[in-house]
């Protein structure tokens, strides 16, 4: 029988008992609603399902909404009530902690209370004795209140960065609550967080997932409950110290050979059955050893064709860089220079799209046998251009220049030049086809 559905009399009725977690909002503890569909004409329920889910969909929002609204409530009861003790010359202090303390520290706020005509107040009352509750809220709901804790820190994000960053997170969330129930936050438990690598353990055996995914994982999570902690104040044990699991390999994408690269990308016609675009976008990345994403999110005003040094400028345009140093100007020469002349205003086709991108790549070079080993990707052009300079010794700062690399050390003068740049470059440039 469908969820929620059952007989009662002739009648379909939607049958939902109210979830421990919404208990303290919803006090009817089992919500009943008729369908309004007879059992006689809708024998196997599937109409009356139908009805159901419509049902079940409109109570959750309800609970959803209760809940956001009790959060907000009791967060700002629980902000008043330290304002106001501040107020009265005191920090507050929950009373489970207060009763704790030398009984003359109670003496003392109770006195207060008296002597300022606030015996019959109950938030003065409330604030001196530290009866107001920390503000909590369910597990299920715990990236939501780090989004909307931390929207400062994302405000430069474009449209696909944001989408990243919140799918990892809100995936992470799911995963732990469909381990450990949804419950509380200031309820959740070290063995809680110990049941969770413990699932990834069985994961990582027997479905063949990476030590790394489950650590990304739980430091999101762990980033999340910290910083919740500490907005909130709710003082929550750090659940998941010492829980990363071992076993995690860094493995290193493999650069692509110069010769393949010229032989097989350029000369030959290895990527003909790609769409132009990303064809285009890889000769800019072979020359300039650019990210993907800072290839397609290039634009008009980024992209310097009649300069005396053609080049683009890497900036951080409606996007967040990856770091700082990955602001920087770059020569074009060889291919890269052609494909930006056929596309001038730059790659609108994956613009803020760099996984797609990615993606579209790197699917054509598995289908197409252009992948030598499981560690080649669209990304090994990058290191293949890391490679290249290399091999004709050019200065570890200019690479680094060149690179976007974030090197941890003073910055000091302006950097090199493009003209410099362009030394180094015009030395690595592969040879130009006539189509370009």
């Amino acid at each position: 029988m469908p969820d929620f559905l059952t007989r009662r009399g002739t009648t379909w009725h939607f049958v939902r008992r109210v979830p421990a977690e919404f208990a303290a909002f919803d006090r009817r503890g089992i919500v009943r609603h008729s369908t309004r569909i007879r059992i006689a004409d809708d024998r196997i329920g599937r109409r009356a399902a139908r009805v159901a889910q419509k049902l079940n969909e409109a109570l959750e929002s309800h609970w959803s909404s209760l809940a956001t609204k009790q959060s907000a409530s009791e967060a700002s009861r629980y902000d008043e009530a330290r304002r106001r003790a501040r107020s009265l010359g005191y920090d507050y202090v929950a009373n489970e902690q207060l009763i704790t303390q030398p009984i003359e520290r109670l003496l003392e706020r109770l006195e207060a209370l008296v002597a300022n005509g606030l015996a019959q107040d109950a938030p003065a009352r409330a604030a001196l004795l530290g009866t107001e509750k920390r503000p909590s809220f369910s597990l299920s709901r715990l990236f939501e209140e780090y989004e909307a804790a931390t929207r400062d820190e994302i405000r430069d994000f474009s449209p696909d960065q944001l989408r990243i960053w919140r799918n990892g997170r809100m995936r992470a969330v799911a995963q732990f609550v469909k381990v450990v129930g949804d419950k509380p936050v200031t309820a959740i438990t070290e063995s809680d967080a110990i049941d969770y690598a413990e699932w990834w353990r069985e994961r990582i055996l027997e479905e063949d997932v990476a030590a790394k995914s489950a650590n990304k994982d739980i430091g999101q999570l762990s980033r999340m409950l910290k910083e919740m902690s500490v907005r909130r104040r709710l003082n929550l044990p750090d659940i998941f110290k010492g829980l990363r699991l071992r076993g995690e390999v860094e493995r290193s994408r493999q650069p692509y050979d110069p010769t393949f690269i010229q032989k097989r990308f350029i000369k030959g016609d290895a990527l003909a059955g790609l769409n132009e675009d990303a064809r285009l976008v890889l000769y800019v990345m072979m020359e300039t050893g650019l990210r993907p994403s800072e290839v397609v999110n290039l634009r008009e005003g980024t992209i310097f064709l009649d300069a005396a040094i053609p080049h683009v400028k890497v900036a951080a345009d409606g996007r967040r860089l990856k770091t700082e140093d990955s602001a920087r100007e770059m020569p074009l020469v060889g291919v890269a220079l052609g494909a930006m002349r056929l596309r001038p205003g730059g790659f609108a086709k994956y613009r803020d799209k760099a996984t797609v991108l990615s993606a579209t790549v790197n699917k054509y070079l598995a289908e197409n046998d252009l992948r030598p080993t499981k560690d080649h990707s669209v990304y090994s052009l990058r290191h293949s251009f890391k490679d290249r300079l290399v091999a004709i010794e050019a200065p570890d700062s200019l690479i680094d220049s060149l690179m976007g690399h974030k090197t941890y050390k003073p910055k000091y003068g302006r950097g090199p030049s493009l003209d410099l740049k362009l030394k180094y470059l015009e030395q690595i440039a592969f040879e130009r086809p006539e189509r370009l």
